[in-house]
């Protein structure tokens, strides 16, 4: 039975994502669960027992969700359901070179979504220098085949600001009349898409797309591992070029957290690197 205090039911556009994305992954599956500890974990678990299937997995409450680093993810507003997205894309892939896959997902869910959400390496999505969304990949061997998991949660409204290491944004600010189903309904296609080109390309040409998005570009810049630089985009493989006294580095340790050392975040136009 419903909880008097939620918002009336969503309507998840489980048929048609199918319908747009079963053509591209045979076997595709899309499950809409009205709570679940974390989508990434339930996938994860499956993989490990062997169910290597291609699904998109929501959950309209996630209760136990992980961002990058151990940090959690979790929904929630008044109307839990509706108040954030959080799903994730289970499939078997097998890239050349798994590197850069974070910037080509925040990159195709960038683009899905307006031409104002930002990117902040390697895994957010910003708008107006506040955080909007995260992305989390995980990968497991199944048999001969790697499955990745790729989670993504999305604030649909705003979430209040508590314990939180940077300002929330939420997407009604740049889709007023946007609710969670509709945002998946704008997303997934794209998602699986990118996912698949990646997979055969590589992020190699996405590089100037995402530079047209990156957040970091120009700012000063400090590395939880005491780096500190000038962001000077990203190179062929997704690693952060950052300019520092002794020289350009490149950051690509998945363990090192980057962030602006100003709150004003205005990248520039030029190209790094080239």
């Amino acid at each position: 039975m419903p909880h008097a205090t939620l918002a009336p039911a969503l309507r998840w556009p489980a048929e048609a994502v199918w319908q747009a994305v079963e053509p591209l992954l045979s076997g595709f599956s899309v499950e809409i669960l009205p709570e679940l500890g974390s989508t990434n974990t339930e996938l994860m678990r499956r993989a490990r027992l062997g169910r290597a299937d291609p699904v998109l997995l929501v959950a309209e409450r996630q209760t136990a969700g992980r961002g990058r680093l151990g940090r959690a993810w979790s929904s929630h507003g008044a109307a839990l359901h509706t108040a954030s997205l959080t799903f994730s894309l289970g499939l078997a892939l097998a890239p050349a070179d798994w590197s850069g896959l974070s910037l080509a997902v925040g990159l195709a869910v960038a683009h899905s979504l307006h031409p104002s959400v930002q990117l902040k390496w390697p895994n957010d999505l910003w708008f107006d220098g506040r955080k909007l969304g995260g992305i989390l990949i995980e990968t497991v061997a199944v048999g001969e085949q790697r499955y990745a998991v790729i989670g993504i949660g999305i604030n649909i409204e705003r979430p209040v600001a508590q314990d939180l290491r940077t300002p929330p944004a939420a997407l009604r600010e740049l889709l007023p009349d946007v609710d969670a189903a509709q945002a998946l309904g704008l997303i997934a296609l794209p998602l699986v898409q990118a996912v698949l080109r990646f997979a055969t390309e590589g992020f190699g040409p996405l590089r100037s797309a995402y530079h047209a998005r990156d957040v970091l570009y120009g700012q000063a810049l400090v590395c939880t591992d005491g780096t500190v630089g000038q962001g000077r985009g990203v190179d062929a493989s997704g690693a952060l070029l950052l300019h520092t006294a002794s020289g350009l580095q490149k950051i690509s340790s998945a363990e090192v957290s980057v962030r602006p050392q100003t709150s004003t975040l205005t990248p520039t136009p030029t190209l790094a690197g080239d």
